[in-house]
């Protein structure tokens, strides 16, 4: 029989969640009680974590913790974002309630898929203005990209707010297999499935972070970390990982996608 478990990555202590069938991840500097899961230990990735984020915890869940032989649906959220109960589409969500509407089941609809990711995000309502001023050279090549939105697509947006060329020369380090599929998908598609949040069998999450993984390790030989600064490129390793999970999910598995939530609370 299937469990599902679901592992929230937090930098900052969750107390609404301490008493949930939820998992507490600890990522970052700060002093988490004894039952948070830590990533410092063992085969891990810790000192990345400013570049890296989420992807810290999900690299020592996976070289630590993963049970091949599990048949758990296993997944991640994070502060702030959650998976939601269908139930609760039509309802306000906010931070008096969320612990009610976060996903505690599995749904009978997951029976027919392999994945389960995050809702699409559109990425083709750029303002005018930022296309000018941050892309003014892809203005100049294509000037459509200004008034079809059609054109705004996921490349376009990767290079106006994380630094032009750089998801260009990380493709650049897949592997034969996806390097083209992948370039395709980024310049034809204008959404993503945001946040690296998923939900799958562990030969799912065993196939994906293999892949992963050792694609960021390649990159880092290009981008580094000493020039990473600031929104734009500190948490590169992320940003990337976030674009090639849509991708991955959608060509390796039969994915669906499900509702998620941002709740902006404050702990007390």
């Amino acid at each position: 029989m299937s469990n599902l478990e679901i592992y929230c990555v937090t930098d900052k202590r969750l107390k609404s969640l301490e008493n949930t069938i939820y998992h507490l991840a600890a990522v970052g500097k700060n002093i988490f009680p004894e039952n948070y899961l830590r990533c410092d230990y063992g085969d891990n990735i810790f000192s990345k974590e400013e570049y890296y984020s989420e992807l810290t915890f999900h690299y020592w869940f996976w070289k630590n913790k993963l049970d091949l032989k599990s048949e758990n649906w296993i997944g991640f959220c994070q502060k702030r974002r959650f998976w939601i109960d269908k139930a609760f589409l039509d309802k306000k969500i906010d931070n008096e309630n969320y612990i009610d509407a976060i996903i505690k089941t599995i749904p009978i609809e997951w029976n027919n898929y392999d994945s389960i990711i995050c809702e699409r995000v559109n990425v083709n309502k750029l303002k005018k203005m930022t296309i000018l001023k941050k892309g003014f050279k892809h203005f100049i090549k294509k000037p459509s990209i200004l008034f079809n939105i059609e054109k705004q697509n996921i490349a376009l947006h990767f290079d106006l707010h994380h630094g032009i060329g750089n998801l260009d020369k990380a493709i650049s380090q897949l592997d034969a297999a996806d390097q083209e599929d992948f370039y395709q998908y980024v310049n034809t598609k204008t959404f993503f499935n945001p946040h690296i949040m998923f939900i799958a069998k562990p030969n799912v999450h065993d196939e994906w972070f293999t892949k992963l993984f050792s694609w960021l390790e390649r990159c880092e030989k290009i981008f580094g970390f000493e020039n990473l600064q600031g929104y734009r490129t500190k948490r590169l390793y992320a940003y990337l990982a976030e674009r090639y999970l849509s991708f991955w999910f959608k060509k390796y598995t039969k994915s669906l996608e499900w509702p998620w939530t941002f709740i902006k609370y404050n702990e007390k």
